[in-house]
């Protein structure tokens, strides 16, 4: 097995063969205050996110969970060919076509409609959980991962998370529900558009101070309702609609992103 170098709050992964990776729970340190604690919000993450694959089954924009008898922590998924969708956009948005980021917006859009439709609320949106995967040769689709947070009622599931800023609505209350994952789509989609979060240049956070900071500062801004100029950006009145809670549903967004896009 290969490490590989990404990893997330509750998890490793490794390379089992080429185009398959296992999702493992990171081990808590036996000395922490908190052991206790943190293992039973790893396992509870690694629960959530098995039935709910289970659940949601294969679909093109749902990344592919692997039927497993062997005896392993963890479990086994497909490896996307360019890693998530935040990293990609930091590396080559200059290279990035118009064609392209308007596909994207529609397929991120598509995943959560089929989310929704099977009754879970992913709850923690954002770009890097979204993967850039070479279908074929030529086309570079997205597929949605890490479900560990999410919740779904029918199943009793409740990851008990919520996105970060500012893929999250400071002015709602801290639950998640569809609404949730509308507002983080008009952030993602404005991040696919232009290359950049909301009221952040392009590239990553060069400290952790540094990201604490702007999220402190985006959502004072989003409290206030107050975002980013989209106008004259394509697919700019459905980032807003997002944001302002003019939608619903995610089929509405589908609706006006076919309309919008189209112009």
């Amino acid at each position: 097995m290969l490490a590989l170098p990404y990893y997330g709050s509750t998890s490793t992964f490794y390379r089992i063969r080429p185009g398959v990776v296992l999702k493992s729970p990171v081990q808590v340190w036996e000395k922490s205050a908190h052991r206790h604690k943190l293992s039973e919000r790893i396992t509870n993450s690694f629960v959530v996110e098995r039935q709910i694959l289970e659940k949601l089954g294969d679909h093109p924009r749902i990344i592919f969970g692997y039927d497993d008898t062997t005896d392993i922590k963890g479990f086994l998924l497909a490896e996307a060919s360019h890693g998530n969708l935040q990293t990609y956009i930091d590396e080559n948005n200059a290279l990035i076509g118009d064609s392209l980021r308007r596909k994207w917006c529609w397929q991120a859009a598509e995943a959560i409609a089929y989310l929704h439709e099977n009754g879970v609320i992913h709850s923690d949106l954002r770009p890097e959980n979204f993967l850039v995967h070479a279908t074929t040769e030529v086309s570079l689709d997205l597929w949605l991962c890490d479900f560990g947070g999410s919740t779904c009622t029918e199943l009793n599931l409740g990851g008990g998370h919520l996105p970060d800023d500012p893929f999250f609505d400071p002015t709602q209350p801290w639950i998640s529900t569809p609404a949730t994952d509308i507002f983080s789509l008009g952030s993602i989609f404005y991040t696919i558009l232009t290359g950049h979060w909301p009221y952040k240049s392009c590239g990553s956070f060069e400290t952790g101070e540094g990201k604490y900071d702007y999220q402190r500062r985006v959502n004072a801004l989003f409290s206030q309702k107050k975002f980013p100029d989209v106008t004259g950006l394509a697919g700019g009145k459905v980032v807003m609609g997002c944001w302002m809670k003019r939608y619903g549903t995610v089929n509405e967004i589908l609706r006006d992103l076919e309309t919008e896009m189209q112009r």
